[in-house]
């Protein structure tokens, strides 16, 4: 891609959701967003002539784990290209934290704030998590409790997402909104779809 293409593609970004992209430095620098709660938090790459080793998640990372942090369970999955985890709502969980890691291929990590007491409400964040050839992303996200959330895998391959939960899988903590119905908009007033995360990253 040309930096012409790079300029134009940025400028369509930053024109459909204005500040609300994290990408790049913005993910290495790492710590608390415009969001409360949520936290993107640097991974250091480890290279040596044998490939690399990332550490994921550790007991004294005290921005990600803790007592109001446990490990629960761990989980992957794997996202088509072009696929979007529920295509036209948000997930919602009122009990617990996620805390998301792209081991492969490309995420966008969606996140808006619907917590009625929260000074954010209404914020949206676009985190953009993009593993290397040998290495994740740079970076983890902490998404917590009474925030929408949802995931689109952008790019030419398969993406794979590990998630470090804080409680063990329960159905009765999952909801969905839809996004007709959140109340989430981007810079213009239209409400947020993964269609125009698609057609301002060139996809659609």
């Amino acid at each position: 891609m040309t930096s012409l293409h790079v300029a134009q593609r940025s400028a369509a970004l930053r024109a459909m959701f204005g500040d609300a992209l994290l990408a790049g430095d913005a993910l290495t620098s790492g710590g608390e967003t415009p969001i409360p709660g949520v936290v993107v938090r640097p991974l250091t790459v480890n290279r040596d002539r044998r490939g690399t080793l990332t550490e994921l998640l550790r007991e004294d990372w005290a921005d990600v784990f803790g007592d109001d942090l446990p490990f629960a369970q761990a989980y992957a999955s794997v996202t088509v290209p072009g696929t979007a985890r529920d295509e036209d709502r948000w997930h919602l969980h009122r009990r617990q934290t996620d805390r998301f890691v792209c081991l492969a291929g490309r995420l966008v990590v969606a996140v808006a704030d619907a917590r009625s007491e929260s000074p954010a409400r209404g914020k949206l964040l676009l985190i953009d998590l993009t593993a290397g050839e040998d290495a994740p992303a740079p970076a983890m996200v902490t998404i917590p409790p009474g925030t929408l959330h949802g995931l689109v895998a952008l790019g030419e391959t398969p993406a794979t997402l590990l998630n470090f939960p804080t409680r063990r899988y329960d159905a009765s903590d999952e909801e969905r909104v839809a996004f007709a119905d959140a109340g989430i908009t981007v810079t213009n007033g239209t409400p947020f779809s993964w269609d125009l995360v698609r057609g301002a990253i060139g996809l659609r």
